[in-house]
């Protein structure tokens, strides 16, 4: 038996007004969903733990079959670990955001979606100009890096926003506050000068891109927690791919394979088709693959219901329907977004997620599509979303 994992990052939602009161799953045409939605058990799942934030962190934890209130010790640990950075003794690491801010309020919490290209020379101006034996920045994919800081543990204290929270407000009061913020708030201060003359900014002025106009640092952590593996856990091999750091730091965190493919991205631009053939390519040698997909989570984040959609839709034409493709008695798939990221809201909130378990052992309950409404039709809960994956594996007809 071969197992498929397919995370949707960001695709539930709250249903919208000035489109029929549907959310952006039931807008999409996802013929391929649908028809697994029939053939398979739906369910609602709580993949967020109350009380902890709604982050995809958590939210992927839970679906890789692990409890965020054990395992979870910040997001940006868990990208540290991804981009090979290793975290002494003393040290903090946080995630490093390039923003822009116009008149004083968030404009936007990636500086326009800048490139990994564009970034990285950034990245380099700030180290050259901030950097010291306390300080170092290393660049990541787009607008996402590490800052880590030596010296300094109180910084952890410090009380800390996402950016993606905050679109166009004021970002006076969501600076970093309380004990440990000075030094935090001082270095995303001195960050505007190094990046304001900086000829990547001026290039993207100059073509009519946003540029980026300082750093936003949040998601505090230290040391890297120990997870026992996927194979000492479930028993089985995994295999991951993903556009973004978080998920390829939980990987190598779980002794999963990450997968390299070409055309693998964090937006619109990913190359749905390719990211599928070359994930279940690797059943070949391993016994599971989990495939993430960041589009709709950064769509919803700017607020753009058409572009959420069309990624939703791509996520169906191009990688559900060569899951499909399989020997249904040969895989069993598990298919979720990990929290939703409502269009109005544009940031992730924490109520369930419809989740689908299809293949050999599972019946049909009951729904006709995959959404959120028709998840919570069949009356079934699951409040601890880390024990899906186990479900998924050793799931028997008598308990289907």
């Amino acid at each position: 038996m071969k197992y498929c994992v397919l995370i949707i990052d960001g695709a539930a939602g709250w249903p919208l007004p000035e489109h029929g009161g549907k959310t952006s799953l039931e807008l999409a045409d996802t013929a391929n969903l649908d028809a697994m939605a029939r053939e398979g058990f739906v369910a609602l799942a709580r993949t967020v733990p109350p009380g902890m934030e709604p982050s995809s962190a958590c939210a992927c934890m839970s679906l890789l079959g692990y409890d965020p209130r054990v395992y979870y010790q910040g997001r940006g640990a868990i990208e540290a670990r991804s981009m090979g950075i290793p975290i002494g003794d003393g040290e903090v690491v946080f995630r490093c955001n390039l923003i822009t801010v116009r008149d004083g309020k968030m404009w936007s919490y990636s500086s326009g979606y800048i490139s990994t290209e564009e970034a990285r020379a950034l990245i380099a101006g700030l180290n050259e100009s901030l950097g010291n034996d306390e300080v170092l920045f290393y660049p990541g994919v787009s607008y996402r890096h590490i800052c880590k800081i030596k010296g300094h543990e109180e910084a952890l204290l410090a009380a800390c926003t996402p950016p993606h929270d905050i679109p166009g407000k004021p970002i006076e009061e969501f600076l970093p506050q309380g004990p440990g913020s000075e030094l935090l708030r001082d270095l995303m201060e001195h960050s505007e000068a190094v990046l304001r003359d900086h000829p990547v900014n001026m290039a993207r002025t100059s073509r009519g891109d946003i540029p980026a106009t300082t750093i936003w640092l949040f998601w505090g952590s230290g040391r890297i927690p120990d997870m026992p593996t996927f194979r000492q856990t479930y028993g089985i091999d995994a295999a991951l791919t993903s556009g973004v750091d978080l998920l390829r730091g939980l990987a190598r965190m779980t002794g999963m394979k990450t997968l390299s493919l070409p055309g693998v991205t964090d937006g619109l631009d990913n190359d749905y088709a390719a990211q599928a053939e070359g994930a279940l390519e690797a059943l070949k040698e391993r016994d599971m693959v989990v495939i993430h997909v960041e589009a709709p989570d950064e769509a919803g984040h700017a607020g753009s219901v058409d572009d959420k959609v069309q990624a939703i839709q791509r996520v169906d034409k191009e990688m559900v329907s060569r899951i499909r493709s399989w020997d249904r008695d040969d895989i069993r798939v598990m298919i979720a977004p990990d929290h939703a990221t409502p269009i109005e809201v544009q940031t992730h909130t924490e109520e369930p997620v419809p989740f689908m378990l299809w293949g050999p052992g599972f019946m049909a309950n009951g729904a006709k599509r995959f959404t959120e409404a028709e998840a919570k039709s069949t009356g079934l809960f699951v409040e601890k979303g880390y024990n899906i994956i186990s479900r998924l594996i050793k799931v028997s007809k008598e308990k289907a």
